[in-house]
């Protein structure tokens, strides 16, 4: 039998496609999703699709307007349309496209529409209270989620963790300073240690009583903590400690600390205004700024609000969406990737045109990773427009990939460029081998233990797929054979499942780990009857879907066996058929199966659908829907398919 959409199974029978067919239907479907692709590059140079979340942006983008008294009613209409537009039949809110619901996304999604004026007692806002009392209400929240209801008095200061803004005058070696935090909670956590300091009420619009399970009684009674001797009881006896502390704080101390705090974050201000190229660190920073007197006018709080404003989509109907970051770098360099592996020409205008417009982003300063790194040269790129305090080594990897492709008519200015991006990433491996996103050795096992930590993941240690995309570069630049690379391999190596996937942190998952390994293990001189390689074959094929694609499931980050299971997606069959392509299946039944499946589904304009969230911003708590997935992975497939990796052995 074959596996079923939900990913269930084992490959079935030759459908029956030859190759013929498979290689007509490729060069075609090829050439209409060339066509799409160029069609959409900006004239700047750059690519950059929707980057779609969850309504709690949309909705804390309306809190604080609130908060600052700077709501407008066609922005508050317009947010509210798009979150009804999200809400399903139950009256709940998902985390992404076929989720189960989430408890925080829908409480924050019921204040916003309450925000825009819509009463308790309507159908959809009856259904979603009711939903929210009969799973634990306010209480059950997480801490960000009990935050915002703080911030106007719908829940106490005193009933959420403590987070002193001292912190910040940690040094590095001390446990649990913000440089333990990765890059995107260190911007989110400096500013909100200043709110948790002042401790701000706004006077509520209503109460919020409904979504109590005992509005007499909305706080729980005090838990017996956990034993001394556990990480758990430790913790909540540390937090219990600075609740004290709080009382009876220097105040001398409490200011300096809430300065330096200040400073720390005007200091990591963009040009653009923003915060880390990232919608949520930009909202706390302006809070706590405000705070700290910063008025509305002033160039720092301007800045940072009309920042804010770019991170808005507005959709045909009338709806805005809030995008919580946005994707311009990585958007680029794999549409230049895609474009030179379906077969355009190196030189062609668009190609140069995202070279010169890449070559303009690349980041020559220093950054936080430099904490870490303090004598590493600069040479990276980030993820966003604007966001030179925090290059990414994924994009930086991706990047000299996207440009070693492209014929440039200034190639030295081109492998300066590369030269320093390869620099900085060697630079930046950790210790055990493996590559992180943002910092080295960011692997503190503290951070995520903290009562406030419940948001997601803290922490960037390195993982399978920014690992192999490292990897992949350094031996197209020819360093295959140097002991940092190998260091790489051997702990991608090590990492394997059981079950011969990888596991996909920044991709959701396992297809999207195993799709970045398995090329990048080809690229560094694995044959493709090489153990690990054929285990990752073997596993793939296990997992493709009747219909010859493949999909995985964000809940397979919270249950195993939801691995590579989950209905077919552009993206995630892209990733499967790279893999396999590298792995020396170009002939097998799954591959063909794969590129027919990505033909069948291409709409007539070159474009596929793809309501299904692969991307992953924390592994299960905050997933992410790249809208140019669905464009670029499927067309570097297709070209694989009809022309090989060009960097592959024997390719070039």
């Amino acid at each position: 039998m074959t596996a079923t959409t939900d990913g269930a199974g084992t490959p079935g029978a030759d459908p029956g496609i030859t190759a013929p067919e498979t290689v007509q239907g490729a060069q075609e479907a090829a050439a209409r999703a060339t066509r799409h692709l160029l069609a959409r590059q900006d004239a700047a140079g750059w690519w950059k699709g929707d980057l779609e979340t969850n309504v709690t942006m949309d909705a804390e983008d309306l809190l604080l307007r609130q908060f600052l008294g700077i709501g407008d009613e066609a922005t508050t209409q317009a947010a509210a349309l798009f979150i009804r537009g999200e809400q399903r039949t139950d009256g709940t809110w998902a985390t992404f496209h076929g989720g189960p619901p989430e408890l925080s996304a829908t409480i924050e999604a019921y204040v916003a529409l309450r925000l825009a004026g819509d009463a308790p007692d309507a159908p959809h806002m009856a259904r979603a209270s009711a939903w929210i009392r009969s799973h634990g209400g306010i209480a059950a929240a997480r801490v960000f989620t009990r935050i915002w209801l703080a911030l106007f008095g719908w829940w106490s200061w005193d009933h959420l963790p403590e987070l002193p803004p001292e912190l910040v005058f940690l040094p590095p070696w001390v446990p649990l300073n913000i440089y333990d935090f990765g890059c995107w909670a260190r911007q989110t956590i400096v500013p909100l240690t200043v709110v948790s300091a002042k401790r701000p009420v706004r006077p509520a619009p209503f109460a919020l009583d409904e979504l109590h399970t005992d509005a007499r009684r909305p706080y729980p009674a005090a838990k017996r903590p956990a034993p001394l001797a556990s990480w758990e009881g430790a913790f909540q006896r540390m937090d219990k400690a600075l609740h004290v502390y709080r009382r009876f704080a220097p105040r001398r101390l409490r200011k300096a600390a809430m300065d330096t705090a200040a400073r720390w974050i005007i200091e990591r201000q963009e040009n653009d205004g923003c915060w880390g190229g990232i919608q949520p660190p930009a909202v706390y920073s302006v809070i706590a700024l405000h705070l700290l007197g910063y008025d509305l006018a002033h160039p720092v709080m301007r800045a940072g609000l009309e920042s804010l404003d770019r991170f808005a989509v507005w959709r045909e109907d009338g709806a805005r969406m809030i995008e919580a970051c946005q994707s311009p770098v990585w958007d680029t360099c794999l549409a230049a990737i895609a474009l030179v592996d379906a077969g355009l020409e190196p030189d062609h205008p668009a190609l140069v045109k995202a070279a010169d417009w890449m070559l303009g982003e690349e980041i020559v300063r220093t950054g936080d990773w430099a904490v870490r790194r303090p004598g590493l040269a600069p040479g990276g790129w980030a993820f966003e427009f604007h966001n030179d305090t925090y290059p990414d080594i994924d994009d930086t990897a991706e990047v000299v990939l996207a440009l070693r492709r492209i014929k440039h008519p200034e190639p030295a200015r081109v492998e300066a460029a590369i030269a320093r991006g390869v620099s900085w990433n060697l630079g930046m491996q950790s210790g055990n081998g493996g590559w992180g996103a943002f910092d080295a050795d960011n692997t503190s096992p503290f951070p995520n233990r903290l009562p406030f930590c419940d948001f997601g993941e803290v922490i960037d240690p390195p993982s399978a797929d920014v690992t192999a995309h490292v990897v992949e570069m350094l031996a197209v630049e020819g360093k295959a054979a140097d002991p940092r690379t190998r260091r790489g391999i051997a702990w991608l190596l090590a990492e394997q499942e059981p079950s011969g996937a990888w596991f996909g942190r920044w991709g959701t998952n396992y297809v999207y780990g195993t799709g970045s390994v398995v090329p990048a293990l080809a690229a560094a001189g694995f044959a493709p009857a090489h153990p690990a390689i054929r285990r990752a074959v073997r596993w793939l094929e296990s997992v493709q879907n009747e219909d010859g694609g493949w999909g995985e499931d964000q809940r397979s980050y919270k249950d195993p066996q939801w691995a590579g299971k989950g209905a077919s997606t552009p993206s995630q069959t892209a990733w499967a058929l790279m893999a396999l392509l590298s792995a020396g299946e170009r002939e097998g039944k799954a591959v063909r199966r794969g590129i027919a499946h990505l033909v069948e589904t291409q709409r007539g304009d070159g474009s596929w659908d793809e309501p299904y969230f692969t991307g992953t911003g924390f592994p299960w708590d905050f997933s992410i829907n790249y809208h140019l997935y669905r464009q670029v992975f499927p067309l570097t497939a297709l070209g694989r398919y009809l022309y090989g990796d060009p960097f592959a052995p024997g390719e070039a």
